[in-house]
């Protein structure tokens, strides 16, 4: 019998925080792995908290922007092996509706916060053009 060595997983919160008119939040990574590239806010979940609170006070950090937790609706969890370079990752990601003059600003760590189209998305990091990718069934919204 061989014996199986535990591996370290690490639990995160996404946010996919879209305005009616179709535009999506992004941050840019003010750090490594993809510094300088675009992402979706989220981060770790802290001991004690659910990973939709962990959304909702990743978002607040990370762009200034406040959701209820009431109002995300989970989207999936995306748990691919290789999806972080950092080691063994699961997020669970949240959407959101947001009102279209929603301000966001940068803050915690990341360098930049912007409202981009969702059809005119830069280069993401991670794996959050897959995540982005379930947008397209409308069931999810």
């Amino acid at each position: 019998m061989t014996e199986t060595v535990p591996e370290t997983i690490r639990y995160t919160a996404d946010v996919v925080a879209v305005t009616a008119d179709g535009r999506v939040l992004l941050i840019e990574r003010g750090w490594e792995p993809f510094e300088g590239r675009w992402a979706l806010p989220g981060g770790h979940v802290d001991e004690g908290e659910t990973s939709r609170e962990a959304a909702v006070r990743e978002l607040a950090e990370e762009t200034g922007v406040q959701v209820a937790a009431g109002d995300l609706r989970q989207l999936g969890a995306f748990d691919r092996p290789g999806r972080d370079p950092r080691g063994r990752y699961v997020t669970v990601a949240y959407f959101a509706h947001v009102p279209a003059d929603t301000r966001a600003t940068a803050g915690d760590d990341a360098r930049a916060a912007r409202w981009w189209p969702l059809d005119s998305l830069p280069e993401l990091a991670f794996d959050h053009a897959d995540i982005l990718h379930g947008l397209a069934d409308p069931t999810r919204r």
